[in-house]
């Protein structure tokens, strides 16, 4: 159990730094979107993550432990690659879409791994921190249908309507 326990604590710490780097990029993508539902959108889940990731370090304290200073390096990948991403298109409903695009892959990055992690707490006994873990499950699975929603009510019409002017 012992290796358990370090394996989930290390896994909690990699949600953390996660969920502090995904708010640097959202406050990014913020700025770059043009579509206010998208705004709206992004703006609200900046504050579900600063949420989320406080509820991160309150579970890592009900298994005596701190953040500390790991780096997810896979959501670094993530935010180097929107970032990317982004410079390549001017303001609209193109980089919108992009935008989508690249909150989508992280919100999937954060449901497998808050999904695993609140499976093994569960496994362990370490219910309080399975409860937290599966209430940020439910959010990132939410926000990718907001996600989701958007873009085909606002953003896609608008792209589509921006590539059949280009045409003519």
């Amino acid at each position: 159990m012992k290796e358990l326990k370090e394996m989930l604590v290390s896994q909690l710490r990699d949600a953390y730094s996660a969920e502090k780097q995904a708010i640097q990029v959202m406050r990014k993508m913020m700025r770059k979107a043009s579509e206010p539902k998208l705004r709206e959108g992004i703006e609200a889940h900046i504050a579900q993550s600063e949420e989320q990731r406080d509820r991160v370090e309150e579970a890592l304290g009900k298994l005596s432990a701190r953040p500390g200073r790991k780096v997810c390096e896979a959501m670094r990948g993530l935010a180097e690659e929107a970032q990317h991403e982004a410079e390549e298109f001017g303001k609209g409903p193109i980089l919108d879409l992009v935008i989508v695009a690249a909150q989508q892959r992280i919100e999937h990055y954060e449901i497998a791994s808050y999904g695993t992690m609140a499976e093994l707490s569960e496994a362990m006994g370490e219910m309080e921190v399975a409860k937290l873990l599966r209430a940020i499950l439910d959010e990132e699975k939410a926000q990718d249908e907001r996600l989701t929603f958007v873009t085909r009510d606002s953003i896609l019409p608008a792209a589509m309507s921006e590539e059949e002017g280009d045409e003519e």
